[in-house]
């Protein structure tokens, strides 16, 4: 044992031989230097445990947003994957529905006509299910966050800056446009 437990010890059996009552007995007695030192001690402990807590809680805050920040960034990167890869069957919905425009009025009961129709329906619901939704854009005015002129056309029956006519439909993942239209715009 150290000499201070030593000391304690024998100042508790001093006290008890006194007569002092038992709570007072066991509190051992020191001296007021040594009282002073030990209360600089504590307070320095508890400001540095305030010190390391705050930095703690600090890291951990960090931490916290680091999680945040990764997960929204795999979100937009799993988003940007979903976009590009939706966008690859854009141009055969395209077809199938320029197909289906297009088709013989001697022809339309044919089999192959049903057959086309309902691969361009179950394509559609595909698309509705991720979340794909059409711009309109024919009649609307000119956006160039969703609409790119590839012409500029006079037109008295419209205003300048109308969509005049739609080449190729425009389309939203979400709140990204995954696809602009192609438009006739007016002068």
């Amino acid at each position: 044992m150290t000499d201070k437990k030593h000391k304690a010890k024998a100042e508790i059996k001093q006290a008890e031989t006194v007569g002092l009552p038992e709570e007072e007995a066991a509190v051992p007695v020191v001296a007021l230097e040594e009282f002073e030192a030990l209360a600089k001690q504590l307070e320095e402990a508890q400001v540095k445990g305030a010190e390391y807590l705050d930095g703690w809680q600090r890291s951990q805050a960090e931490f916290s947003n680091y999680k945040k920040r990764l997960e929204r960034e795999q979100l937009g990167t799993a988003q940007l994957m979903r976009g590009a890869i939706i966008s690859r069957f854009l141009p055969v919905m395209d077809d199938l529905q320029r197909a289906l425009s297009n088709r013989p009025a001697d022809e339309a009961s044919q089999p192959w006509v049903g057959g086309i129709e309902l691969i361009q329906r179950k394509l559609q619901a595909i698309l509705d299910a991720e979340g794909v939704t059409r711009i309109e854009a024919e009649g609307k005015m000119f956006d160039p966050n969703f609409h790119e002129a590839i012409s500029h056309e006079p037109s008295e029956a419209h205003e300048s800056g109308q969509i005049i006519d739609v080449v190729q439909q425009a389309y939203m993942l979400g709140e990204r446009v995954i696809r602009h239209a192609m438009v006739l715009e007016s002068q």
